[in-house]
């Protein structure tokens, strides 16, 4: 059951006209036609329309405290929340890249991943980046709390970009006949070398047997 105080960032015992403030402020920042109609933002403005016209209801609020009270001393466990999963499928992205991450939760009665809102306790989400920090990160944070026990935990993600264009360093290879080259040529040489003198030597030894005679 949905959290409409949570929502709102509002306590409870709210006033007509905190629920009124807050709701102004919130569907400034994710009305849809300052966002693109995102689907992200899309999803959570009407999760805050539906909040305030529950909230602003006399009637409505009275039944949705009562429905609410008793989820949640159904649903609160004894234990301290904890995180088993929490991950990304890339850590390294560049901006309009699709990422799905998926998280996985125990004895958390409330869950919140910013900048997404209120999630369920296990699930999977994708999303595009818009925009990074200054120092070209994105931040994506989950908090499990048991309300119960007033006890949270907490596990981060950063996703890093990366530019436009994968630079790579290329050595430029030297061809193998380049490699050997030299050595070729030492070898020509020397092979020359050796025919000329084996000739001269043949020579001297003929004109040698000829003195002889």
């Amino acid at each position: 059951m949905k959290d409409y105080y949570y929502f709102l960032g509002i306590k409870p015992n709210a006033s007509s006209e905190d629920i009124k403030k807050a709701y102004r402020k919130l569907s400034l920042k994710y009305h849809p036609d300052k966002n693109e109609n995102d689907e992200f933002f899309t999803d959570r403005f009407r999760e805050i329309k539906e909040a305030y016209e529950t909230l602003m209801d006399e009637d409505s609020r009275k039944v949705y405290d009562q429905r609410f009270g008793s989820f949640q001393r159904s649903q609160k466990s004894m234990l301290p929340p904890k995180i088993k999963n929490f991950h990304a499928d890339k850590i390294r992205a560049q901006k309009g890249d699709e990422i799905t991450i998926h998280w996985q939760t125990y004895d958390a009665d409330l869950v919140k991943i910013t900048p997404f809102g209120l999630e369920k306790s296990q699930g999977d989400r994708k999303f595009r980046i818009k925009e990074f920090d200054k120092e070209g990160k994105f931040q994506i944070i989950l908090h499990a709390t048991n309300t119960l026990l007033h006890k949270t935990v907490v596990q981060g993600i950063t996703i890093t970009e990366v530019s436009g264009e994968i630079k790579t360093s290329i050595k430029e290879d030297v061809p193998a006949q380049n490699s050997t080259s030299v050595p070729q040529k030492k070898e020509e040489v020397n092979a020359r070398f050796y025919y000329k003198l084996l000739a001269i030597i043949l020579l001297a030894i003929a004109l040698y047997l000829v003195f002889l005679q």
